[in-house]
């Protein structure tokens, strides 16, 4: 009789084994592995991370130590609006450019400091559907102005 209920134990035991590594599996390994997109801006070429819901772009760059100087982080809205960017949690200043649904930059923040910032949210002047944060330094650097235009391409359906 208890060599009958070890075998319904392990049985149990096996099932959640699978049920946990078949999750693990096709949820996480993917998005671990999942390439950055490449986003080129000014004369720069960017490993970009993609913010596509709400939470995580609420998140942001929060607890990020740092960015490396090819490295950012897009943020995807639905639609255009003037989509405001705050600095909680941040520990690294950031250049914050915003572009439009034809990705032309129509607004950009320099060095915007979570310091000097806390608090604040900054606003763009005209309507963005996307919002790109850089390394502070790197819209001098890499030539990025009003009218660039940004050249990426993403699948909104992830």
């Amino acid at each position: 009789m208890s060599q009958h209920r070890n075998r319904g134990a392990v049985f149990i035991v096996g099932g959640v084994v699978i049920t946990i590594f078949s999750f693990f599996a096709l949820y996480v390994v993917p998005k671990i592995f999942e390439p950055p997109t490449k986003l080129y801006i000014g004369s720069g070429v960017f490993d970009t991370k993609l913010a596509l819901n709400t939470s995580s772009r609420e998140k942001g760059l929060a607890g990020v130590n740092q960015l490396a100087s090819d490295e950012a982080l897009l943020m995807v809205f639905e639609r255009e609006s003037h989509w405001g960017i705050w600095m909680k949690d941040m520990k690294f200043p950031i250049d914050i450019v915003w572009l439009d649904e034809t990705k032309k930059v129509v607004h950009i923040v320099k060095n915007a400091s979570p310091e000097a910032s806390t608090g604040k949210t900054f606003m763009p002047s005209k309507p963005a559907r996307y919002v790109l944060e850089l390394p502070a330094g790197t819209v001098d650097s890499r030539t990025i102005n009003l009218n660039s235009l940004a050249i990426f391409q993403i699948d909104e359906a992830k």
